[in-house]
């Protein structure tokens, strides 16, 4: 595809990188992303893979835009007050860039319509809030061969990182790091434990960098590392992940079965 003199104008401080060029724009443009979730991660991701020229975003959610979501979760607006999350976020979208494709889903993921849904799009990027949809994206992307940015949000914390299991050696998967879910009402949601809104802009952003990335094919990613954020302390480090053979996602048993 050529970029129209409109598309130039728009992306000119894109274009002028030399590590993103045209040829980087048109791969934005040309990409499909699933985003999970318009909530506290998902909001500023999806303004600002917007704002990049990703072609079609898709947005999946079945929650409905409250008061209390506002505090964070930037991409909708007093006035969207009880319209679905999706609808909200499409609307925000539209104003920040006309040139894109939104597709909604105002459903709930799960095991009966994940698959298809994944399928569809080139990468996939989790920004839910609960482990049951965490582990679903983990095997369904491993299996589909789909790249899967995934970031999680403590009170003051962060935490994020890109799985790229299908590739082989060196690639784990988010079961690598966490085999099972924590037990239940161990981890306590946003709703009890509360939050730091802008912890979570923090986290979407870093998100939305990694998602271009990864789209583009630009820099080191995260790929086998597991990137934390403290924001009392005011600080990032990193945690290498190690594949475990034994992973019943991606490891070497469940190499052997689906072969």
């Amino acid at each position: 595809m050529e970029l129209t003199e409109q598309q130039f104008q728009r992306y000119a401080r894109h274009l002028i990188l030399d590590e993103v060029g045209e040829e980087g724009q048109e791969k934005l443009l040309a990409s499909r992303v699933l985003v999970i979730g318009a909530g506290g991660l998902g909001s500023p991701m999806l303004m600002y893979l917007a704002a990049a020229g990703v072609g079609t975003i898709g947005i999946i959610d079945d929650d409905r835009v409250d008061l209390t979501n506002l505090q964070r979760q930037i991409v909708h607006a007093t006035e969207r007050v009880g319209e679905l999350k999706v609808d909200s976020a499409r609307a925000t979208l539209a104003s920040v860039n006309d040139g894109i494709r939104v597709e909604t889903h105002p459903m709930r993921l799960g095991p009966d319509n994940a698959a298809d849904l994944i399928a569809g799009y080139d990468l996939v990027a989790d920004g839910s809030d609960n482990f049951a949809t965490r582990y679903l994206l983990t095997d369904l992307c491993s299996r589909l061969k789909k790249p899967l940015v995934a970031a999680a949000l403590a009170p003051f914390e962060g935490q994020l990182s890109t799985f790229r299991p299908y590739l082989g050696d060196g690639h784990p998967c988010y079961r690598c790091l966490f085999r099972e879910p924590p037990p239940p009402d161990t981890v306590p949601r946003c709703e009890e434990a509360g939050i730091l809104g802008a912890v979570a802009g923090v986290m979407g952003t870093l998100q939305a960098v990694e998602v271009l990335k990864e789209l583009i094919g630009l820099g080191d990613s995260l790929d086998g590392t597991l990137l934390i954020y403290e924001a009392l302390r005011v600080r990032f480090h990193r945690i290498r992940i190690a594949k475990d053979p034994d992973c019943p996602t991606c490891g070497a048993p469940a190499a052997a079965s689906a072969d």
